[in-house]
């Protein structure tokens, strides 16, 4: 048995371990309620637009189909946000952008436009990754500040589903191509609470040439929730797809140089840097404004009718361009 000052001293230290375990925990505590968990891509709760990036901080990029055969997608619930895009035919393509997590599979995974091209410098140097283009479009991605990663180019981090028909089948997991950096969606377009002027909804339809979006207001959620063609878009394991923004962002639409289906239709290119009229819904609300932005390098600013300043609130975005 150890002697009585070695004793003494054991109870000191072990009365010492205690304390400290107790105050690190109350410190830690105070921190994670304060400030929220402490990971890049995770902003605070308000956020100039532009704000600059966290050191570290990922942007990863995936291009997901969104016709019929493709849907239930995988992964898409995790997006910080989500760009509908117009392609051939009026129908839509979706661009993902993931900061904050990265889902372990994501798809089905199809071909890049030359509207991401600009349309994606905003948030830095992201990776993209998508299953194909026109070897135009590869080359002007090539002098982009975009990273490519194709299934041609890191093979590894790309399977096929044999349960899907092609080309509806092609699936990538996020966590093996390289992390991109920048800006995160929430950086980029600005957090912070809604301004006055807005008008109560409850739901909202977008549409384009071959396909119609409807956003419904969940209170209960507090997310739109997303239908295409009267039906819900769903992510495989999540449910129902929601958005705590939605941007209808009104651009001009021209004809890109390049054919890109079998019919022959020319593949149109959203015109992203420039200004035009936007519709942002919000916390159940219904916003009228502009959008601006001066170079691709840029962020895109909203402002109400009023000339206030128009930021998403915290959670996933969905942008839809259309003209």
């Amino acid at each position: 048995m150890p002697s009585k000052p070695v004793r003494q001293l054991l109870v000191a230290v072990a009365v010492f371990v205690v304390v400290a375990a107790g105050v690190a925990a109350l410190l830690l505590t105070g921190r994670d309620r304060d400030a929220g968990p402490a990971r890049p891509g995770n902003p605070p709760e308000s956020t100039e637009p532009g704000a600059p990036a966290e050191p570290g901080e990922r942007v990863v990029v995936v291009k997901i189909d969104n016709v019929a055969p493709a849907r239930p997608q995988t992964g898409l619930t995790e997006a910080d946000a989500v760009f509908v895009e117009p392609v051939e035919g009026g129908l839509t393509r979706l661009a993902a952008v993931y900061s904050t997590r990265l889902p372990p599979v994501v798809g089905p995974v199809r071909s890049a436009r030359e509207t991401d091209i600009d349309m994606l410098a905003q948030f830095g140097r992201p990776t993209l990754a998508f299953s194909g283009a026109a070897p135009e479009i590869l080359a002007l991605l090539q002098e982009s500040p975009v990273d490519s990663a194709t299934s041609e180019q890191i093979p590894g981090a790309y399977f096929r589903e044999a349960a899907r028909p092609l080309p509806h089948n092609l699936y990538v997991r996020p966590d093996q191509l390289p992390p991109g950096h920048g800006r995160s969606p929430a950086r980029t377009f600005g957090t912070g609470p809604a301004p006055e002027g807005g008008r109560a909804s409850g739901e909202h339809t977008v549409r384009f040439p071959a396909a119609t979006y409807d956003f419904r207001w969940s209170a209960e959620q507090g997310r739109w929730l997303v239908a295409l063609d009267g039906t819900p878009v769903e992510s495989v394991g999540h449910g129902q797809v929601g958005a705590a923004t939605v941007v209808v962002q009104q651009v001009p639409v021209r004809a890109g140089a390049h054919v890109e289906d079998v019919a022959g239709a020319v593949s149109p290119v959203a015109e992203t840097v420039g200004t035009g009229a936007v519709t942002v819904l919000r916390d159940g609300q219904e916003f009228e404004g502009t959008w601006s932005r001066p170079a691709a390098e840029a962020p895109t600013t909203f402002t109400t009718a009023g000339g206030e300043p128009l930021r998403v609130a915290e959670g996933p975005v969905w942008i839809l361009l259309v003209s």
